[in-house]
């Protein structure tokens, strides 16, 4: 009987991280929400958290988020209150309290509500009422917000136009010291005039009429009202925006369906540097710090531990999957060394192989105690191991070890002998000594010998310190480091350029930009580095050729991951991995030879049984492979990727009784198999 059979080949799925999803729309938000969103938060929430609320699919969604809102606003960590949230339902129920009992509106709604609501009590109020030649009027008179852009002292004012309804927010420009006199005669554009007719009812209130900035001086010499104070107006409504970096929002958007749930609401912020070098054996190595913004431990006794892990993917420019790590720390803390975590950041050093391509990684770290976690996606660029000359990126260092030459473990920014410590925000100070390191790659013997290269350090846009030094001067051509002594360099911000040159013409350029602060005292970050086997170690051919795998190239696979076999023969990761190759090239019988040993292996290995069963089928020995699948199932019970084979194995031995019954088992576990449904109903014929 002639028969379609169908064969199914192994789909070995990964892990990826999703693309951000377009816009959804919601729909309407339930009351709760929606009066959340556009009454109590409404002065406070920026354009940012905004739009990702509206974005949020769900109840619980939005329940995590609010939760995430408040606590990226609370001012005091580690206490059960939320400061910030309890002042600021206190302001919105003063501004009802206070400046609605009058009004056809909520107080929170009026001009004195939402000053109230944004800045918080007045340091001093002067009122003005009752009388016959000015409005009801009111000066509030604000202090110590400088930090957010606001100036020093400076003085709002809110009046009763046209003598009744709301006190509204007097502007200088558009309403005028006219505006507040109930009788003025004169020219409505003499803004001067009006003043000097004011100051005779209102010393006080003429004063702020023209600029809300005392020591502004403008208005008096042009006789016009100063725009300064219309800037302060807009400042001041902003200035909610400036009590929370907003990029947690976003993340929450972007991580809510990849990070769980008691996750997703507890982002903490990060700075990070990524940097691409090439390691002695040509092999180009991703190395990375992550500084968290908060490092948050527990308490059993009179011990302190944390535990961190680490999930990263690396992606091609189409999305694909190339390469997923894990890792995971655990740190055990005495109490001086909490003190020294209290003030210091906390960088987190590691490093892993990469083949030649572009790419897009995205890193996810969470502290498994506080259950806060946080992100990085970069793109990142690996040159081809023959491309031409080039310079690598240069590396900002405040600190190197110097590595004992016969130590050849690896670790994150260690270059030949040299430990290089470098903080993503490239801050210094004047006592320190800032170090450059960078690689020439593909210099040749002439550039040796003749090329020269040029340090320059640019401050406010001009030339600061400059100094040159000849190629062969350097004991290492490859690997490059340089030290300068930062005691002449002012606090300010620079930017170093490092130049290849051959006859005064230049070749190559690399550089960086930082910052030299004026504090001192900073604390350096308290660094944990991982430690990682030397070069030599299979782990790294295994996973360049999981990463060759996925890129769909199998005989760069191959050859990586047979390097990684023939060094750890007993490893069942590698052998299966380099299975998974020879199953793609069609080598059955390497597959069945490296294999075989690990058919019994303890627990039973459900790929081994797969790969074992597919190769014997496929070199025309249904026998032995209808005894894998029969010891598959026994072991990982029913499932269609083990049933179809089997099926066709029995029908290959003739066994059309068998054949159908593992056919039939297949659809009853997956009924939507049109396939399998026509060679049964052919076989029933």
């Amino acid at each position: 009987m002639k028969t379609k059979l169908l064969i199914f080949s192994m789909i070995f799925s990964l892990l990826f991280v999703p693309a951000r999803s377009e816009e959804k729309n919601p729909g309407e938000l339930a009351e709760m929400y929606k009066k959340w969103l556009e009454e109590e938060v409404v002065y406070i929430i920026t354009p940012v958290e905004k739009e990702v609320f509206r974005q949020l699919e769900t109840d619980r969604e939005r329940d995590l988020f609010i939760e995430a809102f408040w606590k990226h606003r609370d001012q005091i960590l580690g206490t059960p209150e939320n400061e910030y949230k309890n002042e600021h339902y206190r302001r919105i129920n003063h501004a009802n309290f206070n400046y609605g009992r009058t009004v056809a509106k909520p107080g929170w709604k009026t001009d004195q509500g939402r000053v109230y609501i944004i800045l918080g009590e007045p340091r001093q109020i002067e009122r003005f009422t009752g009388e016959i030649e000015i409005y009801n009027s009111e000066i509030w008179s604000y202090s110590g917000l400088a930090k957010y852009g606001l100036p020093p002292l400076f003085n709002l004012v809110f009046f009763q136009k046209q003598g009744s309804g709301e006190y509204v927010l007097y502007s200088p420009t558009n309403d005028g010291p006219q505006a507040l006199m109930t009788r003025y005669w004169g020219d409505t554009a003499d803004y001067y005039s009006a003043y000097r007719e004011l100051i005779y009812f209102a010393p006080t209130l003429a004063k702020v009429s023209l600029s809300l900035i005392p020591g502004d001086e403008t208005p008096y010499y042009t006789g016009r009202p100063s725009l300064a104070s219309e800037f302060l107006i807009q400042n001041i409504y902003g200035k909610p925006h400036k009590d929370v970096k907003d990029r947690y929002a976003e993340k929450f958007l972007y991580f809510k369906d990849i990070v769980e749930v008691e996750y997703s609401a507890n982002y903490i912020d990060n700075e990070s540097s990524i940097k691409v070098l090439k390691s002695p054996s040509g092999t180009y190595f991703v190395h990375f710090v992550v500084e968290l913004k908060s490092f948050s431990v527990q308490q059993i006794a009179d011990a302190y531990s944390t535990y961190i892990s680490l999930n990263g993917n690396v992606s091609d420019l189409d999305g694909k999957t190339i390469y997923q790590f894990e890792r995971s720390f655990s740190f055990k803390i005495d109490e001086e060394q909490l003190k020294n975590i209290n003030y210091k950041p906390f960088d987190l050093y590691d490093m892993f192989p990469l083949l030649p391509g572009e790419y897009k990684l995205s890193i996810i770290i969470k502290n498994e105690v506080s259950k806060e976690f946080t992100s990085l996606e970069k793109d990142i660029f690996v040159p081809e191991y023959d491309s031409q000359s080039r310079m690598g990126p240069l590396i900002l260092g405040y600190k190197v070890d110097h590595v004992p030459s016969e130590s050849s473990s690896l670790k994150p920014f260690k270059i030949g002998n040299n430990l290089i410590y470098t903080q993503p925000n490239k801050v210094f100070h004047s006592q320190e000594t800032l170090f450059l390191f960078f690689q020439i790659l593909g210099i040749n013997p002439d550039l040796e010998q003749t090329a020269q290269l040029k340090f320059e350090f640019i401050k406010g846009g001009e030339p600061f310190f400059e100094s040159t030094k000849a190629v062969n001067e350097y004991q290492d051509k490859i690997n490059f480091i340089e030290e300068f002594s930062l005691q002449e360099f002012p606090p300010d911000y620079y930017q170093v350029q490092i130049f290849l040159l051959k006859g005064g013409q230049e070749l190559y350029q690399v550089q960086e930009n930082f910052e030299i602060t004026p504090r001192t005292g900073v604390p350096l970050p308290w660094v944990h580095s991982r430690t990682l086997p030397p070069l030599s170690d299979p782990q790294y051919s295994s996973i360049l050729g999981k990463q060759s795998y996925n890129k769909g190239d199998m005989n760069q696979a191959r050859i990586y991951l047979e390097d990684a076999y023939h060094k750890r023969p007993t490893s069942l990761d590698y052998a299966t991995n380099l299975a998974k190759v020879y199953y793609n090239l069609g080598e059955h019988k390497k597959i069945i030879e490296i294999l075989s040993v690990f058919s019994n292996s303890t627990p039973p290995n459900y790929e081994i049984h797969l790969l074992l069963g597919k190769s014997f089928q496929a070199l025309g020995n249904y026998g032995k492979a209808v005894d894998i699948y029969d010891r598959a199932i026994s072991h990982f019970g029913i499932d269609v990727n083990l049933l179809n084979p089997l099926g066709e194995c029995y029908f290959r031995l003739g066994s059309a009784d068998e054949a159908l019954a593992a056919w039939e088992k297949s659809l009853e576990v997956n009924p939507n198999q049109p396939e399998i449904q026509k060679i049964i109903n052919d076989l029933k014929k």
